[in-house]
């Protein structure tokens, strides 16, 4: 039980000081009045709105400096106190605290947001990863079954996965571990008309290439990609990079 004398307990040196700044930024508000409602022939909204800014910035300063100045008294005397500081503040630059507040939230809100898309991310990832039979060692994968394809480099994804079509029934794309053999940026099919296959990469020697096409249709075998796709495989692959297709 805590017993209590007849006489009041002097108030210590640290609730004087934050006392003593409470009364100061009230104080100092008539002076912010002023300041701000002061429109000098010639001055710029934007002049006003820096000397208003100013201001809010050096009320929350001190704002904090008195908070901080009470961390030390026991919470009965400490709570009615921070309060009293903060209605100090609210008058001396009314709104300043509450918008910082305010901002400070938004800015939480958006780091809970990336860290859950960084989560949604990894574990992406790592389904992937569990799902993927592409070796570590194979530079290009290839999904048919979902029609997606990417680059990789010791096992970790290093371009897509990106969208692409496979080929047609009666003329599928091989399955297995191919190399790249050769790469020719301006072909075309003498198969089939000379039908362009820009970015050619080719990984048989049966015709059988990543290149560009347009992915709405399946080919003749070949992996038909958007055209930047195309020229990242075309540029990124070189002879003897392994292909693995399944």
């Amino acid at each position: 039980m805590i017993s209590h004398s007849g006489r009041h307990s002097r108030p210590s040196n640290t609730s004087r000081r934050a006392a003593g700044i409470g009364i100061a930024l009230i104080t100092a508000s008539s002076l912010g009045t002023g300041v701000a409602s002061a429109q000098t022939p010639g001055s710029s909204q934007a002049d006003i709105q820096r000397i208003q800014n100013d201001w809010n910035n050096g009320v929350l300063n001190a704002r904090d400096n008195a908070i901080n100045a009470t961390n030390n008294l026991p919470e009965q005397a400490r709570i009615p106190v921070q309060q009293g500081i903060d209605n100090a503040a609210n008058f001396a630059a009314p709104g300043a605290l509450q918008a910082r507040e305010k901002a400070a939230a938004a800015q939480k809100a958006e780091a809970a947001r990336k860290a859950e898309a960084a989560r949604k991310a990894a574990a992406a990832r790592k389904a992937q990863a569990h799902n993927n039979p592409c070796p570590p060692d194979a530079r290009a994968c290839v999904d048919l079954a979902n029609n997606r394809t990417w680059l990789q480099r010791n096992g970790k994804t290093t371009y897509g996965p990106v969208v692409m079509n496979k080929g047609k029934v009666g003329q599928e794309t091989p399955r297995g571990t191919f190399q790249v053999t050769y790469k020719v940026k301006d072909e075309i099919s003498r198969e089939f008309n000379n039908a362009p296959m820009p970015y050619a990469t080719y990984f048989t020697y049966n015709g059988h290439a990543f290149h560009q096409g347009n992915t709405a249709y399946e080919s003749a075998g070949c992996i038909r990609m958007n055209m930047a796709d195309a020229q990242m495989y075309f540029n990124s692959l070189q002879p003897g990079d392994k292909v693995y297709i399944w």
